[in-house]
């Protein structure tokens, strides 16, 4: 079973972002996401944070924590779902208009487990090793070297193949590149990254 995260950030399609919930995810609510579950027309099994961007529901059995604390409400979510035991998670509204904790919901995704984000333009992964995507022909992909140079890249069923190349921190080579098979398998032996995948709308 998988968990599904919903964060408080930005959600324009709720159609295409509800697509993307599986009737037996287990939800979690990181605070104001109680307000996107209500527009998604899903019931939350849970809700965590400090409540100080959407009330907390009666109906809803939630964990209140302080508003003076050391983590976001995002990563109280992240945390709470490892905690319970899912190792395949998905994050949903993440992403938005405040970039720090933009970034810090993307680099949630390092934590241990299959943790990925979507959100209306983008399907965002964290690779250290290997990943297989499916069914992504004519999509944008691109890599991102975080921290550190990447290392030994190799990336098959896209436009401009890699073949145990060497992706810089910092320069923008690994981007934009197209997808342009059914199976697209990106790998690395060294560093770590993220690969975009953006939804071609």
């Amino acid at each position: 079973m998988r968990a599904v995260i919903i964060g408080n950030g930005e959600i324009r399609d709720y159609t295409y972002i509800k697509s993307h919930i599986q009737s037996d995810d287990f939800i979690i609510c990181a605070d104001g996401g109680l307000r996107h579950a209500k527009s998604l027309g899903v019931t939350p099994d849970i809700a965590v944070g400090d409540f100080d961007s959407y009330a907390k529901s009666e109906e809803i059995e939630s964990i209140v924590y302080p508003s003076h604390k050391d983590l976001t409400d995002g990563e109280i979510a992240v945390d709470y779902a490892i905690e319970k035991g899912y190792t395949d998670i998905l994050l949903l509204a993440m992403t938005g208009t405040r970039l720090d904790h933009t970034f810090t919901n993307i680099f949630q995704l390092a934590k241990k487990g299959n943790i990925s984000l979507i959100d209306d333009n983008n399907e965002v992964y964290f690779i250290r090793d290997t990943l297989t995507f499916n069914g992504r022909k004519g999509k944008t992909i691109s890599i991102v070297p975080v921290f550190s140079d990447l290392v030994g890249v190799s990336a098959t069923g896209v436009y401009y193949p890699l073949d145990n190349d060497t992706l810089l921190f910092g320069e923008g080579r690994g981007n934009s590149n197209i997808i342009t098979d059914d199976l697209c398998t990106v790998s690395v032996k060294d560093g770590m990254g993220i690969i975009f995948i953006n939804n071609g709308e």
